[in-house]
């Protein structure tokens, strides 16, 4: 049992400021508390953050209630549908794969890369098929998946490219920022435990002005009109025609008021995870862990997540070492049960552990650690002496 006189430290807390706070009091005392003028700030602000690329073209942000209804708009614009497969990592959150199945069309999952637990590049290829339309890397933890292999399959076979970048925000690729590479559409989330946060939300990226605008008419209801158009125009115009049975998949200007100081300290809080992690890895350096994968050099980590893997000479079961850790008062998680161990994806799909050794192998042995900016390196030290004592 934990102590109860001992503090406990959860795994993860957001950050949350005065300068939120304000915009959050503006906007409810603004009397537009849907999506309105923050939300068309916030989606403007992101464009910004992220900049136009080498070719000077547009980057078109679409505001969501969740990175899953981004992931949905985004496949849903690209016409996936059913007969179609679309291939994605098997260790990630069910969300990533989930959306496939909205649109009828069937998840093809493939195993990871065991140095960096990014779906695997060459796994990707060996599962191609007549069928196959798209591929969906996740950048887990904050490190960037192999895009330039990625996208160069996908331009040899004639595939989509939706990036699940849950988790890589601020995050870079061969000296590009995630969010402006050559893949059709990518979808960060503010879910409260990423590296800024709007409570739930996500921005879906892009730089085709078709699938944007589709995305913003599907976001709600189909509708060719969302209401703050309709209702701030100088002539009244409360006519609108719904043109696709849409989502309700739309940003709360209340949400969006956070995310529009968060996104101002994006870069503030990313240096702070490095510090984090910096401290991690000198504090738990020559136990028997495998740390976390650093970023190649020259390229950003988001440090969203610091996972560290049991040896095979850690003397303890994962579970164990966990149960150990709450007694201490450490919190902490797992990212993530691998789909494949999950039953609908197991049963639909037939799937087997030994089909997945590299996820299924990382998952037996992992723990995410707490890593989140209201942290000092002082917790850091807790968490890292509550490792040692739970290690025989």
């Amino acid at each position: 049992m934990s102590d109860p006189t001992v503090p406990f430290l959860p795994f993860a807390l957001p950050e949350i400021g005065e300068e939120e706070i304000a915009e959050v009091v503006d906007a409810l005392r603004s009397g537009w508390v849907t999506t309105g003028p923050k939300t068309r700030q916030f989606e403007g602000d992101f464009a910004f953050f992220l900049g136009d690329d080498t070719r000077g073209q547009h980057l078109h942000c679409v505001a969501v209630n969740s990175a899953t209804a981004g992931l949905h708009l985004a496949l849903e614009a690209l016409g996936i549908g059913p007969g179609d497969e679309v291939i994605t990592t098997t260790h990630t959150f069910t969300a990533t794969a989930e959306v496939v199945r909205y649109l009828g069309a069937d998840v093809v999952l493939v195993d990871i890369d065991p140095a960096t637990l990014n779906i695997d590049p060459a796994a990707v290829e060996a599962a191609i098929t007549p069928r196959t339309r798209a591929i969906m890397p996740v950048h887990y933890a904050g490190l960037a998946a192999d895009m330039p292999a990625i996208l160069a399959i996908a331009r040899r076979h004639g595939l989509k490219v939706v990036e699940d970048a849950a988790h890589a925000l601020p995050t870079t690729s061969a000296g590009q920022w995630v969010g402006t590479l050559d893949s059709d559409a990518t979808v960060f989330s503010f879910y409260a435990n990423k590296t800024i946060t709007t409570g739930e939300g996500g921005m879906l990226v892009t730089r085709n002005a078709a699938l944007a605008q589709r995305a913003k008419t599907m976001r709600l209801h189909g509708m060719n009109r969302d209401a703050f158009d309709r209702f701030t125009a100088k002539v009244p115009s409360w006519y609108y025609e719904v043109v696709a049975p849409g989502f309700k998949y739309n940003l709360t200007d209340i949400a969006a008021a956070l995310g529009i100081h968060q996104l101002r300290r994006a870069q503030t809080f990313q240096q702070q995870r490095v510090v984090l992690a910096d401290a991690y890895d000198q504090a738990l350096a020559g136990l028997p862990l495998l740390l976390p994968p650093r970023a190649p050099a020259g390229e950003q980590h988001a440090w969203h997540l610091y996972v560290v893997r049991l040896t095979d000479d850690a003397g303890i079961e994962r579970d164990r070492f966990i149960e150990r850790l709450f007694d201490a008062g450490i919190g902490c998680s797992v990212h993530y049960i691998p789909l494949h161990l999950h039953p609908y994806w197991r049963e639909r799909y037939a799937l087997r552990p030994e089909q997945f050794p590299h996820s299924q192998h990382a998952y037996e042995r992992m723990v995410s650690l707490p890593l989140y900016t209201r942290m000092g390196v002082g917790d850091v030290a807790r968490v890292a002496a509550a490792v040692r004592a739970a290690i025989p």
